[in-house]
């Protein structure tokens, strides 16, 4: 980049990619060179740079101005305005809802504010199909240093110093599992990232490799020196299509520069990487599942001992860690353990990152240092609830997670805490649910996404969460009994203790956590046949207010069953026996005389 005069980054993510950033990024590059201006200013293509709810993002370089929400149709003013005659598009600039003044820098945003970015240092940075671009930031230095300054144990070491532990959710510390498996003997040995990335809302993972593919190569390279391996293995899920592509051409380009293949850094170094694709199973994100998977056969999880790292690809011993932990060895091994472990707690050490999503004004892809707390998260990072609503719940750990209440805001995001809090990490997902969330429903919605995805190898899972299921539709459609919740919360701790694997053995947390935070919802389902949001459809009612009823006569039109009957100028009434639910009379009211009871 610093042959250029200024440079234009525009976010290459997904997300962006999706609001016309793709168009966005042509028609820049168009217009430059309409002007003559192509070998002063440069266009890249970046990774995401986390602020989703206002993509698709641009930043300026070198003065760091950062405009959101850019459409294709803003790159001429971008162009003429501040390109050529240096002046800041004011109505691009981020308004501080706060102050609501303009920010035109991303440092003084309070979405970046409490951030360190470790895993995610180049995504939003670098064209991530430019090894320059990521050499130029002490890209494959860590590599250089392990093969030409350090002995494999020594790397270990360091790694176990460091304190890193796994990302995908289990936090098994990074360092013993390649120590465990480089001590077991074997012909042949294997290092798989693990990049399938199930959890509903989650795409940590996604733009790692989207935006800083060569982190991962470097780091599972590394990987593969300490454990003894020459081959490894990248298990993505082929919805990940832009992920794909960018980790394809990382891989050729690292090839051609003589990090991948024979000999690496001539130091006798061989390791080589492929692609192995996944069809979205959600049980494939655990080890053994996976494993199978990469192996043709059927993505079922087995009992543990033996573990990947004794017996575990084609029955060699396997290193597996997921795509965020191996982002953060490059930066370890660069910076030492002692800078690492400083950051976080003491058990949880450096940081995580999240896909922060659900009611909250700032939906995006965070990192943060463990212990900040999930208020920092949604208040200060994720700039609140939508709508000034009231904050209800907020999950961690994806559909294994545990729901929190208001009463747990002050917990710091730690492997611990969270487990004690009566949730989980996860490998990184977090919604946040508002008053209109009904608790009743969000387990159900959850354990219906573990239900479809159990492999259905073991009874508990494949037969008890069907269960659980069934009460749970019971309770929502007015049915249930307090017979019914002492069922559920039996039948959820079963499961719970036999199943298999972690699906199973995690699946029943939504339900548990809800019933422990928000029992008395529980209670207005079964006892008194009422969702006190107002989302259960079977228990709703609407209503007509003869107070505020003009008789205009418009819910009748538009009624699709003709439940609302009434003559025209007075008021009308809803028919329960006819009405469907859904809700077009309430929505189209001009006069608010619909509600639910």
């Amino acid at each position: 980049m610093t042959d250029y005069r200024m440079n234009i980054l525009v976010c290459g993510g997904t997300g962006c990619r999706s609001s016309e950033g793709a168009t966005l990024y042509d028609e820049l590059v168009s217009l430059l060179a309409d002007k003559g201006l192509e070998k002063e200013i440069q266009v890249v293509s970046t990774g995401c740079f986390g602020f989703c709810e206002k993509g698709p993002v641009v930043k300026i370089l070198p003065d760091n101005t950062f405009y959101v929400q850019v459409q294709a149709a803003d790159a001429r003013e971008i162009i003429e305005e501040h390109i050529i005659k240096g002046r800041k598009v004011e109505h691009l600039l981020y308004t501080a809802p706060e102050t609501g003044k303009k920010v035109s820098d991303s440092k003084h945003m309070d979405f970046y504010k409490k951030q360190v970015r470790i895993a995610l240092r180049n995504c939003g940075f670098i064209n991530p199909e430019n090894i320059d671009e990521y050499v130029a930031r002490e890209g494959y230095a860590a590599m250089a240093k392990c093969l030409g300054e350090m002995t494999p144990e020594q790397v270990i070491k360091e790694i176990k110093k460091a304190g890193l532990r796994g990302r995908g959710g289990a936090g098994f510390p990074t360092g013993t599992k390649w120590e465990l498996t480089r001590k077991s003997e074997a012909d042949q040995k294997y290092v798989v990232c693990n990049a399938d990335e199930g959890d509903p809302g989650a795409f940590m993972d996604r733009s790692i490799l989207e935006g800083d593919p060569h982190s991962v190569i470097e780091a599972m390279a590394i990987c593969g020196y300490c454990i003894g391996a020459d081959k490894g293995l990248v298990y993505i899920r082929a919805e990940y299509p832009l992920a794909i592509k960018r980790l394809k051409i990382a891989l050729e380009q690292a090839r051609n520069y003589g990090l991948l293949g024979e000999n690496v850094l001539n130091t006798g170094f061989n390791f080589d990487i492929e692609l192995r694709y996944g069809a979205g199973a959600f049980v494939c994100g655990e080890e053994t599942a996976l494993i199978h998977s990469m192996e043709g056969k059927r993505g079922e999880p087995t009992f543990k001992p033996p573990f990947p790292a004794e017996k575990g690809y084609l029955g060699k011993p396997t290193n597996v860690n997921n795509v965020e932990t191996y982002a953060n060895i490059p930066p370890i091994i660069n910076k030492g353990a002692k800078w690492f472990s400083n950051i976080g707690t003491e058990k949880s050490k450096g940081t995580k990152v999240f896909a922060l999503a659900g009611k909250i004004n700032n939906v995006g892809l965070i990192e943060v240092p463990m212990g900040t707390t999930l208020r920092e998260v949604i208040y200060d990072i994720g700039g609140g609830i939508k709508g000034g609503k009231e904050f209800k719940a907020v999950q961690t750990g994806g559909p294994s997670g545990g729901c929190l209440t208001k009463n747990f805001l002050d917990t710091p995001i730690d492997y611990e805490s969270l487990t004690e809090a009566g949730s989980m990490m996860g490998s990184g997902g977090m919604i946040v649910m508002d008053e209109d969330d009904c608790m009743v429903s969000i387990a159900k919605f959850y354990l219906e996404f573990t239900l479809d995805e159990s492999c259905g190898k073991c009874n508990p899972c494949r037969i008890g969460n069907k269960r659980l299921w069934e009460i749970l539709d019971k309770i929502s459609k007015g049915n249930g009994t307090k017979e019914d919740l002492n069922r559920l919360k039996l039948l959820s701790n079963v499961v719970k203790d036999a199943s298999l694997c972690g699906l199973g053995q995690t699946s029943p947390n939504p339900i548990l956590s809800t019933m422990d935070n928000f029992w008395d919802e529980y209670l207005a389902h079964v006892e008194d046949k009422r969702c006190p949001a107002g989302q259960c459809k079977a228990m709703m009612q609407y209503v007509i207010d003869p107070n505020k009823c003009t008789g205009c006569t418009l819910c009748s039109r538009i009624c699709p069953v003709a439940a609302i009957e009434g003559e025209r100028k007075k008021p009308h009434e809803i028919d329960p026996e006819k009405c469907i639910k859904c809700g077009a009379c309430m929505e189209k009211c001009k006069f608010e005389a619909i509600s639910v009871a």
